[in-house]
């Protein structure tokens, strides 16, 4: 961690737990701002998509130009099909959230994002409550943002700011 890093770290003992949900577009991109604000204060993050199997703009910008950020995908590049998801849906997904444990383990990072993880856990992909237990064994510091549509109550209650964005309209 950079001494710049330590320093917002000691000033906010507790790291954040921040749900973004709701049928409005924006959810990927207000956790990518949050990344930003981290980024700037010499934070490293790592977002971990899920249910995406391709890298879209932003995080192509992100990690051409802010070092400190990493992105890393667990899906296809296609829908997946809420009441019968393919078997490599499921898997895929399993491995992300595999994948975040290891990550936030680790301690290579002070902000985690798990994009579309509350999708995952809507289509059954991932089992809640292994992600209510995420939330509870982070590190203290750690600061974890969850996105997606149909956020589980389990995980709003645990979080400590949800913010739900609505739609609109919307271009298509």
């Amino acid at each position: 961690m950079t001494p710049h890093a330590d320093t917002i770290t000691s000033q906010f003992e507790k790291g954040l737990v921040i749900v973004l949900t709701g049928n409005g577009k924006g959810k990927t991109t207000a956790a990518l701002g949050q990344a930003l604000r981290a980024l700037g204060h010499g934070l490293r993050v790592c977002m971990i998509q899920f249910m995406k199997g391709r890298k879209y703009g932003e995080v192509l910008a992100a990690e051409k130009y802010l070092p400190g950020f990493a992105a890393h995908l667990f899906g296809l590049d296609s829908f997946v099909m809420r009441d019968n998801p393919a078997p490599v849906d499921i898997e895929l997904a399993r491995q992300g959230l595999a994948f975040a444990k290891e990550v936030i383990a680790s301690g290579k990072y002070d902000m985690v994002i798990l994009d579309e993880i509350n999708v995952a856990c809507d289509f059954r992909l991932v089992d809640t409550a292994d992600v209510a237990d995420i939330i509870r064994r982070k590190p203290p510091a750690l600061h974890l943002i969850l996105t997606g549509r149909y956020a589980p109550a389990e995980l709003c209650a645990l979080a400590d700011t949800v913010s739900e964005v609505g739609e609109v309209k919307h271009h298509y």
